[in-house]
């Protein structure tokens, strides 16, 4: 190579060093297992027209309080969570669904230490049972009391992060634990032992919720991540050893329990209708009987239909 071509050669590996991307940025949050991981196994992501920056959060609350400040754009999040953070004044919306029709069990229940006398419910009165505040759990329990006909301070709620949380419970300064996939699992696999499983009290609405401000400037690529998203979760279905490789290598947790994940985890995108809004208003109600939720915002106006509906 001559010196005059080797000199282009360098300016132009110079301008491409200095170059930036002006590719629009969506900024996604996902919880531990969440969407970032299927989203990078089924390499939903190629070739689309923009940026996503992700963000990691520990549990649904402290992934809503970023959405709803603004620092990020979008996440998923649990039902029960979501309209906990609606009805405390979020600006908040779900713009997308997504619903395990063949929900396994084992993937949210309220948990207790193999050695607790406690074999059934009603045995944890006056007992402290932690959680995150809003949460799926928090639901769960809930719903348990009032299936049993308790009242909801029938036990005592300690509410913490799934991380103090779990060391809360190991070391034997709570009672019991109401908790998700993939927590449920590892906690199963040191010996805790189901008191109440979460399949028939609680229906397994997930929602991608964005802040207002991103529906209304960024409504192009929410729409587009969606289409992605929903691509993604068909060929995680399909693809379940590849899904879990990718789990395994995202979140830490052990092979075994990846896999088993990938397997049950069988969430697909739905429609957001009138069934899907009903469903949330008995979510609701539940947090209201109990005390847990005094806001009183319209259900209805929590959900965005798709663009051109």
């Amino acid at each position: 190579m001559s010196r005059i071509a080797a000199a282009v050669a360098a300016l132009l590996a110079l301008a491409a060093c200095g170059a930036k991307d002006t590719r629009e940025v969506l900024h996604v949050g996902s919880q531990r297992g969440g969407t970032k991981a299927v989203m990078l196994a089924s390499h939903a992501l190629d070739g689309a027209p923009y940026t996503v920056d992700w963000s990691e959060f520990p549990a649904a609350q402290h992934l809503l309080e970023a959405i709803a400040g603004g620092s990020v754009d979008l996440g998923l999040v649990g039902d029960a969570p979501f309209m906990f953070a609606y009805q405390s004044g979020a600006p908040i919306k779900a713009v997308g669904a997504q619903y395990v029709a063949e929900r396994p069990r084992g993937a949210l229940a309220l948990v207790v230490r193999a050695a607790s006398p406690a074999r059934q419910l009603a045995d944890l009165k006056g007992k402290t049972v932690a959680t995150t505040r809003g949460s799926v759990g928090h639901h769960l329990a809930l719903a348990a009391l009032a299936a049993a006909g308790l009242p909801a301070d029938y036990v005592r709620f300690t509410f913490l992060a799934p991380g103090d949380a779990k060391a809360a419970f190991s070391s034997g300064r709570i009672d019991a634990w109401a908790i998700w996939t993939p927590y449920l699992p590892m906690a199963l696999k040191e010996g805790a032992r189901v008191l109440v499983d979460g399949h028939d009290l609680v229906s397994g609405y997930g929602f991608d919720v964005a802040n207002d401000r991103a529906v209304k400037e960024h409504r192009a690529l929410l729409d587009d991540f969606l289409a992605r998203e929903a691509k993604a979760l068909d060929w995680a279905r399909t693809h379940p050893d590849d899904y879990a490789a990718v789990l395994a290598r995202e979140t830490g947790l052990p092979a075994d329990i990846a896999r088993d994940y990938a397997i049950k985890n069988g969430r697909r995108s739905v429609p957001i209708d009138a069934k899907v809004i009903d469903d949330q208003r008995r979510v609701l109600k539940t947090f209201r009987q109990a005390g847990t939720v005094a806001g009183t915002r319209d259900i209805a106006k929590a959900f965005v239909p798709p663009a051109g509906a």
